[in-house]
């Protein structure tokens, strides 16, 4: 819709997807549970956690859903028609928020396996992995995705309420 993807429209599809009576905390509660349990990695677990914690709070009904591991232009169909080629190189995003005014964003969470490889049981830094990462960013912001990266380590180790409060007030305004 015009307001983009709000939190109680995807409430409600839970609603009719589970054959439930009506909106209420617990079916949202559940639903966040279920989108939570879809989540790897700890910096994915604290961004996810921080905006669904303090958003819901000031922003209420018109919280925009953030939705954890999106496929982008993917279809079971048409990948088996496609022969194994990708119509984007990296499918899988972390989150996708689906603005008003038709604002497709997605938030990526990188960890280690993003920029290096283990060599020795060492991270080591890889120019290749890392040119692929920024190859796929550009196909993606050339289909019209706004995208916004954080290092998992700043999501570990540095303040992470205030950060991701603070990243997701400013992109909302």
């Amino acid at each position: 819709p015009s307001t983009g993807l709000l939190w109680d429209d995807l409430a409600q599809w839970w609603l009719d997807r589970n054959k439930l009576q009506k909106i209420d905390n617990k079916a949202k509660n559940d639903l966040y549970k279920r989108l939570y349990k879809c989540l790897y990695s700890e910096p994915e677990k604290k961004l996810f956690s921080t905006y669904y914690n303090h958003f819901s709070k000031v922003l209420g009904d018109k919280l925009p859903a953030l939705i954890p591991q999106v496929y982008l232009h993917y279809d079971p169909y048409t990948a088996r028609e496609l022969n194994g080629v990708k119509r984007l190189p990296r499918q899988r995003m972390d989150f996708l928020l689906l603005l008003s005014s038709y604002q497709r964003i997605v938030i990526e969470v990188d960890g280690v396996q993003h920029y290096s490889e283990k060599a020795d049981d060492v991270n080591v830094a890889s120019p290749e992995l890392y040119s692929d990462m920024v190859s796929a960013d550009r196909e993606l912001r050339l289909r019209g995705y706004e995208l916004y990266r954080f290092g998992g380590y700043e999501l570990t180790y540095g303040n992470t309420e205030e950060l991701v409060i603070n990243f997701f007030t400013n992109l909302i305004q």
